[in-house]
């Protein structure tokens, strides 16, 4: 893979990642729900889940979803009835208590594992992401395309992906952004919620 070509992969990958959408809101709840190492480690996930499209791509497997309508459908509701269940969660949430720090701070409910899962999850439910390795990273991936450059592919995919959103966390779990969330945490969590469950019922009536 030559400098010119992995630039433009670099590119792709970043457009792809600043998009918004579940992911984001997924890892904005995380943060802001319990703490920034749990947006982090959902960020982590969540690139660890587009990796394995991405190692899907460059084996050739990606193309199932491509020619399986019924199994990309499957895939997609199932992602859909995961995010209803996140959603729900968000719109169902309850004020949180007053801490030494005039509501600053948040216990925090979920584990590490939580936050994983829902990063990987969020990810691996989500056959669109296939579909748009196809779309996009085709032109990347070739018949004659070395272990190295496969590698390259992948890492960056997940490098990219991850970075980006371990550096979203980070920069809305501190400052003066911060404060004003958790002020509004409950009515930020609710409108998370509802973001999710509106993305959810997209997918049923898509």
């Amino acid at each position: 893979m030559t400098v010119t070509t992995w630039l433009s992969l670099l590119l792709v990958c970043l457009m792809g990642a600043m998009f918004p959408g579940a992911s984001l809101a997924v890892v904005l709840r995380q943060t802001l729900q319990n703490s920034a190492l749990h947006g982090v480690v959902t960020a982590v996930s969540h690139a660890l889940g587009v990796g394995v499209y991405a190692l899907l791509s460059v084996l050739g497997l990606g193309l199932l979803l491509q020619q399986s309508p019924i199994l990309t459908q499957l895939i997609s509701y199932a992602g859909a009835i995961y995010l209803l269940w996140i959603g729900v969660q968000g719109l169902l949430a309850k004020p949180h208590s007053s801490s030494a720090h005039a509501g600053l701070q948040t216990q925090q409910t979920a584990s590490l594992w939580d936050a994983a899962r829902d990063g990987f999850m969020i990810t691996l439910l989500n056959p669109k992401i296939g579909l748009y390795f196809l779309a996009l990273f085709s032109q990347f991936i070739h018949v004659g395309m070395g272990k190295d450059a496969k590698t390259l592919f992948v890492l960056t995919i997940i490098m990219v992906d991850g970075l980006w959103y371990i550096l979203v966390s980070l920069v809305l779990s501190r400052g003066p952004l911060l404060a004003w969330l958790k002020q509004h945490q409950l009515w930020v969590e609710r409108a998370l919620g509802l973001v999710l469950i509106l993305i959810a019922l997209r997918i049923f009536l898509s």
